[in-house]
């Protein structure tokens, strides 16, 4: 997770590759990756014509904003999308959007609205100073694992009753470093709609709790993908093996990896974004999606 050491480690990881670029000199820069960089993602001439509105969906807990985005024209199957830990966001909307433009009905939610509508923080950085992590540690204490399922379960249900949702196809979910655990709690949440669940750099998926998300795989009925950080398997690294355990455990299909990037890389305004590694992992959930939902 985005904590103080994730932080130290990501921090120490951009220290030595400025100074591995200032060695390479000018010449290398048109081969270099800029980290945090708003990069192009959309999907050029294969992309199809979209459509975006701002949404209010109730919840057991209230009423949370969202971003609702889909192909102009038709039904289409529905992914939930879980944003990093801070939060809603334009990054977070233009990755919804390029979703969106390969034939998916993409809802990006409001993982705080218990506390506030979003932005709250209008980048991944503002997270990294003091002022940013004091505005959301009442709103990250505020959110509950059964307060996610409860939400995801709105989620779903609200999708189900939209006109560009294709609901005769199982819904996909993806979340990004906090939302990596939430993708597997929607799987729980409607085990009959969900059918496939892709983390990157997901906090927490291993531990001791009796609701750990690596115990719940066996409760859905999902197809999964975890993206795992190079520096969140060093610190933890029995997770990706009781995560493979639990799914086989499980009779649920899963791909685990552990991608040469830092903890937040498939986030494009995040500080440690890798365009390279970011776009492999997205091949992958496409891969996942295309043959599960």
């Amino acid at each position: 997770m985005c904590d103080q050491d994730t932080e130290a480690d990501n921090e120490s990881w951009l220290a030595l590759n400025r100074r591995q670029f200032t060695a390479l000199g000018a010449g290398a820069a048109a081969m270099t990756i800029v980290p945090g960089c708003m990069a192009q993602t959309h999907d050029g001439a294969g992309a199809m014509k979209v459509a975006s509105r701002a949404v209010t969906i109730t919840t057991p807990d209230g009423k949370a904003d969202a971003f609702f985005v889909h192909p102009e024209g038709g039904k289409h199957p529905a992914v939930i999308l879980w944003p990093d830990i801070a939060g809603l966001r334009d990054a977070y909307k233009t990755m919804g959007t390029r979703l969106a433009e390969g034939g998916y009905a993409v809802l990006v939610v409001n993982q705080y609205y218990r506390s506030s509508p979003a932005p709250i923080l209008n980048s991944l950085s503002e997270w990294r100073s003091p002022e940013g992590q004091q505005k959301l540690a009442p709103m990250i204490a505020a959110i509950t694992p059964a307060g996610t399922v409860r939400d995801a379960a709105a989620f779903v249900a609200w999708l189900d009753g939209q006109a560009e949702v294709d609901t005769g196809r199982k819904i996909g979910t993806c979340g990004y470093c906090m939302g990596g655990p939430f993708t597997v709690r929607t799987a729980l949440a409607n085990p009959a709609r969900v059918g496939a669940a892709a983390s990157f750099h997901g906090a927490s998926l291993v531990n001791d709790t009796p609701d750990s998300p690596h115990k719940l795989l066996a409760q859905t009925r999902a197809a999964y993908l975890f993206a795992i950080a190079q520096n969140d398997d060093a610190r933890a690294p029995d997770d990706k093996v009781r995560l493979r355990e639990a799914a086989d455990a499980a009779k649920r299909p899963a791909e685990i990896e552990v991608y040469p990037a830092q903890h937040g890389w498939c986030t494009i305004d995040a500080p440690i974004y890798d365009k390279a590694q970011a776009e492999k992992a997205w091949g992958r959930m496409l891969a996942l999606y295309k043959q599960y939902l």
